[in-house]
């Protein structure tokens, strides 16, 4: 009796249980001889071995696209947003496509300009990570049912077929509980009016950690706009820390480049960071910003899953790209960040 060959539903199965990366499955099938020939052969022997033919009217389909893909970032000169672009970036390449970076440097006409560029580049998809509040919602919302779009790091309810970014609930709650386990309370340090809509996800859980704890939370607004967060924070530390506006020795910052704004402050005033014998504060943060570990000390912090946010990124874009543009549900995927404890707290 002839054996039944397992069945196999989709690329990404495929790519699995043929133990080759799902970057290169896509690539061989959008262009054979664009993989290496070791690639090809394993790819082509599974292929007989396994029951699975890729959906070639998709294929065709997606043919007809351009193999340009876009990136776009609020702000390249951010190291966060340059590290994450530039994973986003190799990922598409080995994909088989060739990624176009843009950024928008804080600007909302930079960014609907950015917009109308990757409309005339007719990209097979886009990556978008917008600005957030200061964006012109209606002009992405257009772009985004031109142009198949996943949005990632910073989410806009409904808007692009899916969202991937890190799930900001986790990151105050590993620092939260660490802080308030070890020592006092923290202090929460913000902006009063942040860029960023993941700012407001990660006070709102401040909030909640504060209540489950049975403590009462205490929020410092500073004043300050635009993405000189490190200036902000200066400034902020400085007025609040020369006010005693602090009702304890623990502050935890929205995010690391606050973070190192604070820092510069504290030095200026004398005071001491660490949570070694003699300190003044202990100070953390968010992000495991690519600086955080050499500040002076090293930042305490709950770190982004660069990785994982990238990978997941370019490969929902991928689906999106060979589902023909259109999910049958608009997707929402978020990763958990670590906690990493340095010396700062």
């Amino acid at each position: 009796m002839a054996m039944t060959r397992q069945r196999i539903r989709n690329m990404e199965e495929f790519a699995a249980i043929s133990g080759i990366s799902r970057p290169t499955v896509s690539k061989y099938f959008h262009d054979p001889e664009s993989v290496r020939p070791s690639s090809r052969q394993r790819i082509e022997a599974a292929l007989e071995r396994y029951d699975y033919r890729p959906n070639v009217f998709a294929m065709n389909q997606n043919r007809k696209l351009t193999k340009n893909v876009g990136i776009v970032v609020p702000y390249l000169t951010d190291p966060f947003f340059a590290e994450i672009a530039r994973t986003i970036e190799m990922r598409c390449v080995e994909a088989g496509f060739q990624p176009s970076l843009f950024s928008g440097y804080g600007s909302p006409e930079q960014e609907v300009a950015i917009l109308d560029t990757l409309r005339s580049l007719k990209p097979a998809g886009v990556l978008l990570a917008p600005l957030g509040r200061a964006s012109d919602k209606r002009a992405i919302e257009r772009f985004c049912a031109e142009v198949p779009t996943v949005l990632f790091d910073s989410n806009m309810e409904g808007i692009g077929e899916a969202f991937v970014g890190s799930d900001n609930f986790s990151f105050v709650m590993q620092t939260v509980e660490y802080l308030c386990r070890t020592g006092e309370p923290p202090s929460f340090f913000e902006m009063k009016n942040p860029a960023n809509p993941n700012a407001n996800k990660r006070r709102a859980a401040y909030l909640t950690m504060m209540e489950r704890q049975g403590i009462e939370p205490h929020i410092i607004q500073i004043d300050g706009t635009g993405w000189a967060f490190e200036e902000i924070g200066k400034q902020g530390a400085l007025k609040v820390l020369a006010e005693k506006g602090l009702r304890t020795d623990t502050i935890l910052c929205s995010n690391d480049r606050l973070a190192i704004g604070f820092l510069v402050g504290a030095f200026e005033l004398g005071l001491k960071v660490g949570r070694s014998k003699g300190c003044n504060l202990r100070l953390a943060s968010h992000d495991d910003h690519p600086f955080s570990r050499f500040t002076c000390p090293p930042l305490t912090t709950a770190a982004h899953d660069y990785a994982s946010v990238s990978e997941g990124a370019v490969k929902t874009l991928i689906d999106l790209i060979e589902a023909g543009g259109k999910l049958p549900n608009r997707t929402e995927i978020v990763y958990p960040a670590r906690l990493i404890m340095r010396e700062s707290a």
